[in-house]
């Protein structure tokens, strides 16, 4: 079984401040995420107050402040939200899940494996909401589509389950507003509103050859979705947590930030937990002196372990700060494999078959840390004789 955790207005909440503060202001005033300096002019998460006076997250910001000209705005603060998420992963995985996350304020993992540590999936669900230290909306089901409908229906502290048939004809009354949870659906839910498709049943009865037909492979998975099915989770992989933060006090911009950045670039690498690696993608932050804050992945063309080259591909990402910063952080989020893993001064064959094999594998994994476990497939034949081009060769990913 799949278990949703579903943290509502996550990013509104951290941005405002500490627990008690943030119920009292998300309960009674029109707040919502300011968008960041030089960003697309639009907001983030908003408040129920503001819900109600239709301003939504990715509206327009003049379109917010025309709705509801009492709109507050909080300035962003992606690095404290990302901490804090951070955080919350890590709570769900002292109790021994596998966790796969899916944006800030959602994750889920199953409970196959923790039956016999907990004594039940009650027991389980009961342990995740301990584990972590803010309230949590919780739902299971067999799929984590049909978990994450769950989690969102809940109003209170008990968790709704959904098995068998049961999960089927209740996800059918559910509205297809879900589908805006899934990156690769969300793009469906504005035009099937103006087909006049309203629930996820109707949805399910208009068939999958002809949503692949209008909508492609996005109409094929909302299909897949309506009907209950989702593919396998993907728990995320842990990795090793180095990071170095400065405060940079006069130097919030300019030649001096450089330097600073610098000094954690020469840090980072000098830490004996890096034990000779090289660094293949790593996350550039800034707390913001006018408030909030700023973050950026940044994934480098091959593993690094020179801090000349590393700076200067980090140095041209502080152009992006949109405001002066108070202090600048530096984590490693990715490794590569150690910088003594060289080739031989005089190979006489560099193309055999060790080295191109010990070759693809790095390939595979700077891809995948550029653009996800899915960006690296191969071609697997499964009927070369179909006079169906689809049916003879399938697409796979590429095993680790």
């Amino acid at each position: 079984m799949v278990v949703c955790v579903y943290l509502p207005r996550f990013e509104l909440s951290v941005a405002v401040g500490d627990r008690s503060s943030a119920r009292q202001a998300l309960g009674g005033r029109t707040l919502a995420v300011a968008p960041l300096t030089g960003a697309e002019q639009r907001v983030g998460e908003v408040s129920g107050t503001a819900e109600a006076f239709g301003v939504l997250r990715g509206m327009a910001l003049g379109e917010a402040l025309a709705r509801c000209p009492e709109l507050v705005l909080v300035p962003a603060d992606p690095v404290r939200v990302a901490e804090a998420w951070e955080a919350a992963l890590r709570a769900l995985e002292s109790i021994g899940a596998a966790v796969e996350p899916a944006g800030a304020g959602v994750a889920y993992f199953e409970t196959d494996g923790l039956r016999a540590l907990h004594g039940g999936d009650a027991a389980v669900i009961a342990a995740a909401r301990h584990a972590l230290d803010r309230p949590a909306r919780m739902g299971a089901g067999s799929t984590r589509f049909c978990a994450l409908a769950a989690a969102l229906a809940v109003r209170s502290r008990r968790a709704l389950v959904l098995d068998g048939m049961q999960a089927g004809r209740w996800l059918a009354g559910r509205p297809i507003a879900l589908l805006g949870f899934r990156e690769q659906t969300a793009a469906l839910v504005a035009p099937l509103s103006r087909l006049g498709v309203r629930t996820l049943g109707e949805l399910e009865r208009l068939g999958r050859p002809a949503l692949s037909d209008r909508f492609g492979v996005a109409g094929t998975l909302a299909h897949r979705l309506a009907r209950g099915e989702d593919s396998p989770l993907q728990p995320r992989r842990l990795e090793e947590c180095l990071e170095e933060s400065m405060e940079v006090g006069d130097a919030s911009s300019g030649t001096a930030l450089r330097r600073v950045l610098g000094v954690l670039v020469n840090r980072l690498l000098a830490r004996a937990e890096r034990r000779g690696r090289t660094l293949r993608a790593v996350t550039l932050s800034a707390q913001l002196l006018a408030g909030g804050g700023w973050r950026e992945r940044v994934v480098f063309r091959q593993a690094l372990g020179d801090p000349e080259r590393i700076w200067l591909a980090l140095s041209v990402r502080l152009q992006a700060l949109p405001a002066p910063a108070g202090a600048l952080g530096l984590s490693v989020e990715r490794f590569g494999p150690p910088a003594s893993d060289q080739g031989a001064l005089f190979d006489r064959d560099p193309a055999r078959p060790a080295v191109r094999a010990v070759r693809m594998r790095e390939a595979v994994a700077q891809i995948r840390a550029v653009a996800g476990r899915d960006a690296a497939l191969r071609a697997v034949c499964v009927d070369p004789d179909s006079r169906v081009p689809e049916r003879r060769v399938v697409l796979t990913p590429i095993p680790e």
